[in-house]
């Protein structure tokens, strides 16, 4: 068994799509490789086969590596609720919400989770492909570290270095993490990468030769700037289009404070016929076919922000003009009268007014409700699929008109009398050709081409794969990982 770290010089360095890159390229040799995350920090996350909860990059991580997700791949899980304190999540489970000071001194106990998740994959794979998080040069965050170096050197394992030259000072940024880093530390690091790179190889390689000799380190590689690939965020928004076709449905997306699993919108983003818009602080809502209220870490927070901003009376001129409204987990909660949290789980316990426009009331319950399901859409009874990450408990009259009727025999959701409002708690609506394109027609859009996002982001992953054997030193990679040349005739 042979584990290989990635770590990075800043976040959203390319940790995550170069882990899903080398899980590809190591399956198609036919190893046996494995995700790992040790702890990850973010608002995007999946329900795994066993039942629990982790970060979405692990779950397109898990698909690289052609397994189903597990709550191992990602064994510390935190859910920022506020700008200083985050529910907590070991093993796929809830344990507690924290404030950051205290989940400093906590971490001793996250790791040992983090190190028995560990030794499991490490004795059922040949190869634990471990992502790191943020930068292991943050040195406030270094006493105690369970997801960089701390993690590394407690296992005894290689370290690449990624740096992104597109947001500029690449040299500074290798050789300056390097610097902070101890003498041990510093010697775990086997070779450098550098991400996103456009234009002339020839006239970055002075710049390579130089870190090389500066530092005693290779570059393992350069990875180029892909315009057009696509993979789930683990939290920023990607607000990039692709080209449309001239008729398109206007879809509007208001962007909360503590939005959650974004994600469900990049299927819509990708879709040739969708013209998806996020809608910032202080910007207005332009007219649209389609308002979808999104996933909330901090529903009642979130409601109030959106009051503040004016979105909710431009939510009642759309629906006015005939607009179609669909709320998400914490968005459906919105939709309805009342939002109850009367133990405090997202804030100060108490109650908010929801924007009354579905009869029930949600209560959030300590219990979370982790669930991949299947049913059908009650939209031209479309199959559909998804996963459940909620707190809240929905009753009320109106859940007697639900949109999704799911094979364990539960209903979901609710459609108003009038049909223009729809609500969930599905995650994933859009993910699957046949709801997708329901969902859209009830939208008002005519001659929807069937759109397989599952099958777009498998084709992103393999050309992540190429990339390794196209522009990485293949050889030194296999050396990393354990392996020899010879079981990798495929490569380079």
């Amino acid at each position: 068994m042979t584990t290989l770290m990635v770590q990075g010089t800043t976040s959203d360095a390319g940790k995550s799509t170069l882990v899903t890159a080398l899980c590809r390229w190591l399956t198609r040799q036919g190893v046996a490789v494995v995700p790992f995350k040790p702890q990850n920090m973010a608002l995007n996350s999946a329900v795994t086969a066993d039942g629990g909860e982790i970060g979405r990059a692990q779950a397109v991580q898990a698909q690289a590596s052609y397994l189903p997700p597990h709550t191992d791949m990602n064994p510390v899980l935190l859910k920022p609720n506020s700008d200083t304190g985050a529910q907590v999540i070991i093993h796929g489970r809830a344990v507690t919400t924290m404030n950051a000071v205290a989940y400093h001194d906590y971490k001793a106990i996250a790791m040992q989770a983090v190190l028995a998740s560990h030794q499991r994959l490490a004795g059922q794979y040949d190869v634990v492909m471990v992502e790191g998080a943020g930068s292991p040069a943050e040195i406030n965050l270094r006493a105690g570290d369970i997801a960089n170096m701390g993690f590394a050197e407690k296992v005894d394992c290689p370290v690449l270095l990624i740096a992104d030259i597109n947001r500029g000072g690449v040299f500074a940024h290798l050789v300056g993490t390097l610097e902070l880093l101890s003498p041990s530390e510093q010697a775990r690091v086997q070779g450098f990468i550098i991400n996103r790179f456009r234009g002339d190889l020839a006239l970055l390689q002075p710049g390579l030769d130089w870190l090389e000799a500066r530092t005693g380190k290779p570059v393992i590689g350069v990875l180029p700037y892909v315009l057009d690939l696509h993979l789930e965020a683990e939290d920023g928004l990607d607000r990039r289009q692709a080209d449309k076709a001239a008729q398109v449905l206007k879809v509007i997306v208001p962007v909360l404070p503590r939005i959650s699993n974004h994600t469900d919108f990049d299927p819509l983003r990708l879709h040739p016929q969708v013209d998806l818009q996020f809608i910032g602080p202080g910007d207005n809502i332009p007219p649209a076919d389609l308002i979808i209220l999104p996933g909330s870490k901090s529903v009642r927070s979130d409601l109030a922000y959106l009051r503040a901003q004016g979105w909710d009376g431009a939510i009642a001129r759309h629906l006015r003009y005939g607009g179609k409204l669909l709320g998400i987990c914490g968005g459906l909660q919105m939709l309805g009268q009342q939002v109850h949290d009367p133990l405090g789980l997202e804030g100060a316990a108490g109650s908010s007014a929801g924007l009354g426009l579905l009869e029930f009331e949600t209560t959030l319950e300590s219990e979370k409700q982790l669930r991949n399901v299947r049913g059908r859409l009650s939209l031209e009874d479309a199959d559909v699929a998804g996963y459940e990450i909620h707190a809240g408990v929905t009753r009320g009259p109106a859940l007697g008109q639900p949109l999704v009727h799911l094979e364990d025999g539960r209903s979901d959701g609710a459609i108003s009398d009038d049909g223009q409002v729809m609500g969930t708690y599905l995650h994933g609506l859009f993910e699957y050709p046949a709801s997708s394109s329901a969902l859209l027609r009830w939208a008002g859009l005519e001659n929807v081409q069937d759109v397989d996002y599952h099958a777009l982001r498998e084709v992103d992953i393999e050309r992540l794969a190429d990339l390794v054997e196209n522009h990485l030193d293949t050889q030194r990679l296999r050396a990393l990982c354990g392996l020899q040349a010879s079981t990798a005739s495929c490569c380079n």
